[in-house]
């Protein structure tokens, strides 16, 4: 067993809003008049590995994601289009690429994000009732977004203990432990009396840490970001041993064949950057900080059994589409990248995708095709009875899941803007990424000569850079072509 998780400090800057982006349609057809159109319940968990559950091997206890995996389809090659919080976050939602939507990094855009167009106001079109509980994160602005009829959200990354909760038009503080308050409001949600299909979009905080805050508002750096677990799972696995991934590497070690990252470790080892930023880094990561984010899951799974039970008592749960997924990877020290999942790496672009539907997931099933976050938003329009817009960039994935993957995509583009704030030692890792599911290729878009390729089927953990190597030249060749196609496609 191996487990490769990280910790990241995220946090949401403040420093100016982006100005307000045009709307993007997505017209549907008029609600198609199936028998009965499925209710939909998204999961979203912060910061969550694809390999972070126990059905993978991980040591958390998760019997509830585990039942997700057995009676529903695992998507064995799904991937972020962005590893990062806001900007995929947008992408699942609204179906496009970062550089389409327009939030491409967790600067503040609480008024950007105000104008996106999402599939949830679709499906109002379409006659759903839609509810968002939980971490927005596009903004600090609690307030909320067009699309839903319920709303329960918090400003920026809310507290993990007694937070401070936007509901019914007011910011309250609810006492008790985010990740229980936000099922709690999910399942009254799925409780209420009603002759029409629903949404629930849950976009958990959790797993993502706590910064600790002075009075002021600025982050105590001493005191660094803390992993806060349910009170009554604390200290769970704490005699838990953590096994690391053969790219594991400690400082001060640097990764071979990656010059453009292995530059930015040593801006982000530096000593200036160490007094700033001071515990947050964690470098290395600790056992400590793996061990607390599996007792934080122990809480999401508590609550995703809440959710399948609520749907059970009222005859609901085969006639629901169930999906399970993340925002972004996270990275527990492979290549030396403590606390971050910004980056190009399987660990940080890689995402779970559970789909548990009866009528169209077999029960146990693995589907291969390669998936993109933007593809979820297409899906959900489509089985909803719903016709995707032109404007969005992903496909559906339901005849994935009905065994049909003729004419499914081969390769895919995956994107990353890096930004000052809050992390300056990547101020210069903008990358694109062309994915076969086999081949990567990372290119670094303020670096010349610099490309890295990974053959993933022969490599899996990304230690042998092939890129420049005889004999792959060819290869090369073919994958800029492709992302050169792809490019031009995701700006058209």
């Amino acid at each position: 067993m191996r487990t490769t998780i990280l910790v990241l400090s995220r946090f949401v800057a403040t420093a100016w809003i982006g100005g307000l982006c045009c709307a993007l349609s997505i017209p549907v057809a008029g609600a198609a008049q199936r028998p009965t159109r499925p209710n939909i319940v998204v999961v979203l968990v912060d910061d969550m590995r694809w390999d972070e559950y126990g059905a993978t091997g991980h040591f958390a206890e998760t019997p509830h994601i585990d039942r997700l995996a057995r009676e529903g389809a695992t998507f064995t090659r799904a991937y972020h289009v962005t590893p990062l919080c806001s900007p995929n976050r947008a992408s699942l939602l609204t179906g496009q690429y970062p550089s389409r939507h327009g939030i491409r990094d967790n600067v503040a855009r609480s008024l950007t994000s105000h104008g996106l167009r999402t599939f949830p106001q679709a499906l109002q079109e379409l006659g759903y009732e839609t509810a968002f509980v939980g971490k927005w994160h596009m903004g600090n602005d609690p307030t909320p977004r067009p699309g839903f009829d319920t709303w329960v959200s918090f400003a920026g990354q809310g507290r993990t203990m007694n937070p401070e909760v936007y509901e019914g038009g007011r910011l309250h503080e609810v006492e008790g432990y985010v990740t229980d308050i936000l099922t709690d409001r999910s399942v009254e949600f799925i409780e209420r009396d009603r002759d029409r299909p629903f949404l629930l979009y849950l976009s958990h905080k959790a797993i993502h840490p706590d910064a600790i805050q002075r009075d002021d508002g600025s982050v105590d750096v001493e005191s660094g970001m803390r992993f806060v677990p349910a009170p009554r799972h604390a200290g769970r696995y704490e005699d838990t041993a953590v096994e690391r991934a053969p790219s594991y590497l400690p400082p001060p070690a640097l990764p071979a064949g990656k010059p453009v990252f292995s530059l930015a470790l040593e801006r982000k080892r530096s000593p200036d950057v160490q007094a700033a930023m001071g515990a947050i880094l964690d470098v290395g990561t600790s056992d400590e900080t793996v061990r607390r984010r599996a007792e934080m899951l122990v809480a999401v799974d508590e609550g995703l059994g809440r959710i399948l039970a609520a749907l059970e008592s009222q005859g609901a749960l085969d006639n629901t589409v169930v999906v399970f997924t993340s925002d972004n990877g996270y990275m527990f020290g492979e290549h030396g990248a403590s606390i971050e999942r910004r980056l190009p790496y399987e660990e940080a672009v890689r995402s779970p995708l559970i789909v548990r539907y009866p009528p169209l997931a077999a029960p146990g099933s693995e589907v291969a095709g390669l998936v993109l976050s933007v593809d979820l938003a297409p899906a959900l329009v489509e089985v909803a009875g719903g016709t995707p817009g032109a404007r969005l960039q992903g496909r559906s994935w339901l005849p994935l899941l009905s065994g049909d993957p003729s004419g499914w995509r081969q390769v895919g583009l995956l994107e990353y803007y890096s930004h000052e704030q809050p992390m300056p030692w990547m101020r210069d890792l903008s990358y694109k990424v062309v994915h076969t599911g086999r081949y990567k290729l990372v290119h670094w878009l303020q670096h010349e000569g610099v490309d890295e390729l990974y053959d993933l089927e022969a490599d899996p953990f990304e230690m042998d850079n092939l890129a420049g190597r005889p004999g792959h030249e060819q290869l090369v060749d073919e994958l800029r072509s492709h992302l050169d196609r792809l490019v031009a496609e995701v700006f058209r």
